[in-house]
C-alpha cells in the first residue's frame, strides 16, 4: 500500500473512481503536491483500505482511479474508552493515541469533577472536531476502521442506557483495585475465550466522585489498579488501553 493516506466516508467509495475534496484535496495538492500517477491509500473508516492513482486533478479536486480494494477485518475485541474530559485541548491527545491502540469508540465524560460544562449545541460542535482528531489518527497509523467519537454525556446518561459489555473495568485510586490480569483470568476461565468486547472507564485529575464510582461499579465495571503512582487522566488513558490491548493479545 501507498505511504500517503486519505480518508474517504464508506458512501464515497463505492465507485470505480474516487474523488478527494474540501480538506483531504488540499492536503494531497497543495502539501503533498502528489502528481499523476502517483499511487495513495484511501480508508474508509470501516474496514476498506482501497489503492488508488490519481487520474486527474483540478484547483480544488483529485480525481483517483481505484487499483485494489483490501477489507481488513475488525479487531478481534470491541474496546469503549469512556473518559472523563480533561482540561484543555488534552482531550484530542488522549482521541489520537486511543485510535492509535485500536478503540472502536470513545465516549468522552462530564463527570462532576469536570470543569468543561457544554450546552447540547457546543457538545455536538466538539464531537464533531473530535471525530476529526481520529479522522487524521487512522490516517496517521493506517487503521482502516475508524473509532466513534461520541457526543458528551455525563456518567449517569451513559449508565442508563444500560449497555452491556464482556468486561467493564474502571481505572481506580481506591483501595480495592485489582491487578487487570485477574479480570482478564476470570472471564477466560469462566467463558473459556477473551471477551469480544471491554469497556475502560478513564476519571478525571482528582477521580470520579464517590456517587459516580457507586454507578460505575453497581453496573458491573472492575476496579484495576493504575500502579504505585498517581497518573494524570491522559496517562491513565494509555496505561489501561496499553494493558487491555497486551492481556488480549496474550496467548490463552
Amino acid at each position: 500500500m501507498s505511504s500517503h493516506r486519505f480518508y474517504l466516508p464508506p458512501e464515497h467509495c463505492r465507485a470505480a473512481d474516487l474523488v478527494l475534496s474540501g480538506g483531504e484535496a488540499h492536503h494531497a495538492l497543495h502539501v503533498l503536491r502528489i502528481p499523476l500517477g502517483q499511487r495513495i491509500t484511501v480508508l474508509d473508516g470501516a474496514g476498506q483500505e482501497i489503492l488508488c492513482e490519481v487520474q486527474h486533478t483540478t484547483r480544488d479536486q483529485v480525481r483517483l482511479k481505484v487499483i485494489e480494494k483490501k477489507l481488513v477485518p475488525p479487531l478481534p475485541c470491541q474496546i469503549t474508552l469512556l473518559q472523563a474530559l480533561p482540561k484543555g485541548k488534552m482531550i484530542e491527545s488522549i482521541i489520537q493515541k486511543a485510535t492509535e491502540l485500536g478503540v472502536s469508540r470513545i465516549v468522552p465524560l462530564l463527570s462532576e469533577r469536570v470543569v468543561t460544562q457544554l450546552d447540547p449545541a457546543e457538545a455536538r460542535h466538539k464531537a464533531e472536531k473530535w471525530q476529526g482528531v481520529a479522522i487524521e489518527a487512522i490516517k496517521q497509523c493506517g487503521s482502516p476502521w475508524l473509532p466513534r467519537v461520541e457526543t458528551p454525556l455525563t456518567p449517569a446518561q451513559f449508565l442508563a442506557r444500560a449497555e452491556k459489555f464482556d468486561l467493564a473495568l474502571l481505572g481506580s485510586l481506591q483501595g480495592d483495585a485489582a491487578h487487570p490480569r485477574k479480570f482478564f483470568q476470570a472471564f477466560q476461565s469462566e467463558h473459556g475465550h477473551k471477551p469480544a468486547s471491554v469497556a475502560v472507564w478513564v476519571g478525571p485529575e482528582g477521580d470520579f466522585t464517590l456517587s459516580e464510582l457507586q454507578g460505575i461499579q453497581s453496573a458491573g465495571a472492575k476496579p484495576i489498579t493504575l500502579g504505585p503512582l498517581v497518573l494524570r487522566s491522559e496517562t491513565a488513558a494509555i496505561f489501561c488501553l496499553s494493558v487491555i490491548n497486551y492481556e488480549l493479545a496474550s496467548p490463552g
